[in-house]
């Protein structure tokens, strides 16, 4: 299932990247103008300033252009607040000020400061908004209780206390909304994060899976088809019949990997999981896994210890591919032409011991390859453990611990989706 994406912010930005270099500098942190709560912003600043110019008739300035330059100046400035937000805040503060030391009407110019203050502290600017916010109420307590008597409109008298608290909770008020909104931001932020990195770490584990299996199956058909090249190349001219056997295990080999490679890629090409898969291996296939190492000449004994009933699924193929690569590593890397495979089930875990007695092919390595690699990840996967290493009689014994309690919740992306 899916993992579900976190809720992202409003998107009011409108149209696309404009082209123009001139124009670009204005763009916000998404590539877009937010020219339609702007466009809005300035209607509303335009009609509610004629209606409370004509609402205060006698007692404020009347309304003229200035009025209007100062009011709608500042909410353009709004057009910069993503980009340029101490600019913003700084300019339409200053035009704020202005306006009320000019003496017009109480009105919506008052919106342009709140919005401007919000997305800067939104974006982190808190303290240049706390300072010019300062600035602006200290300006305004000096014109409504000093400078009043020589600011328009005459016989003005001192500003009520009243309207101070206001201002002073309306500021409180469009900061706490901006500091809200910036740590909104942050953890839609950290939650995207997280979710790319959790899909990252599912495509790695998936990749790791895949090629887990595919080298786990190629190695296991190569080694065995190797092997029978080399035996029907020997005996073609004086045993043809002995030749005619080791092509057909050569043939039934490559015939299998086939089949087993194609399960894997069917495996990446299926949508959500819903195409049909073959069964994944697992140690009940011990006995056609030890008739195919008998063709390439390396006999087997396999021995069960303990209650040794079905398995979970991951563990099950985990145990399966452990065994075959060990075995597969006898063929290439061991002059033994016999091997031993112990399997038992003891409370809580799953032991594998598969021995041989040596020694080392001509040319071949005692371990250290990307099968010992590959057995190691798949155990771990699992919370298991792998040992391996030389025996002190000159043979090598692999090792697997596998613990039952977390095959039931292994990670997705690991071995346990190979069951059907």
């Amino acid at each position: 299932m899916r993992s579900p994406s976190p809720p992202r912010p409003a998107d009011e930005y409108g149209t696309g990247s404009l082209p123009w270099p001139a124009v670009r500098w204005l763009q916000g942190p998404a590539g877009r103008i937010p020219w339609p709560s702007t466009l809005l912003l300035a209607v509303i600043t335009a009609v509610g300033t004629w209606g409370a110019s004509a609402n205060q008739h006698g007692i404020r300035e009347p309304a003229g252009w200035l009025t209007y330059v100062l009011a709608l100046g500042a909410v353009a400035l709004l057009l910069l607040r993503y980009r340029r937000p101490r600019l913003v805040v700084a300019g339409t503060s200053a035009a704020m000020l202005l306006y009320l030391a000019l003496g017009y009407a109480y009105g919506p110019v008052f919106a342009s400061v709140a919005v401007a203050a919000f997305a800067a502290v939104s974006v982190g600017e808190r303290r240049v908004v706390w300072w010019t916010l300062g600035v602006l109420m200290g300006g305004h307590l000096l014109m409504g209780h000093w400078l009043y008597r020589w600011l328009p409109p005459a016989g003005d008298g001192p500003a009520n206390w009243g309207q101070a608290l206001f201002a002073a909770a309306w500021i409180t008020a469009v900061v706490a909304g901006g500091e809200l909104a910036r740590t909104r931001r942050e953890q839609w932020a950290r939650a995207a994060a997280e979710l790319r990195e959790t899909r990252r770490r599912r495509a790695d584990e998936e990749r790791l899976r895949i090629a887990r299996e595919l080298h786990d199956v190629l190695a296991h058909s190569i080694s065995v088809i190797n092997v029978q090249a080399g035996v029907g190349l020997a005996l073609l001219d004086q045993h043809p019949d002995k030749a005619r056997e080791a092509l057909t295990t050569i043939k039934d080999a490559s015939k299998e990997a086939l089949g087993e490679v194609r399960q894997v890629l069917d495996a990446l090409r299926a949508s959500g999981g819903t195409a049909p898969r073959a069964p994944a291996p697992g140690l009940d296939r011990l006995g056609e896994l030890t008739e195919h190492f008998a063709g390439a000449g390396l006999t087997v004994a396999v021995r069960a210890e303990g209650d040794v009933r079905p398995l979970p699924p991951a563990t099950d193929l985990a145990a399966f591919r452990i065994v075959q690569e060990a075995l597969t590593n006898v063929v290439r890397h061991s002059a033994s032409r016999s091997a031993r495979v112990v399997v038992g089930r003891e409370p809580g875990e799953l032991r594998l011991q598969i021995d041989d007695d040596g020694p080392a092919a001509p040319g071949g390595t005692s371990g250290g390859g990307n099968g010992l690699v590959g057995m190691r990840e798949r155990a771990a996967g699992l919370g298991g453990r792998v040992e391996a290493g030389p025996r002190e009689d000159g043979g090598f014994r692999v090792r697997a611990v596998i613990p039952l309690g977390r095959a039931a919740t292994v990670a997705p992306g690991t071995a346990e989706e190979e069951a059907p």
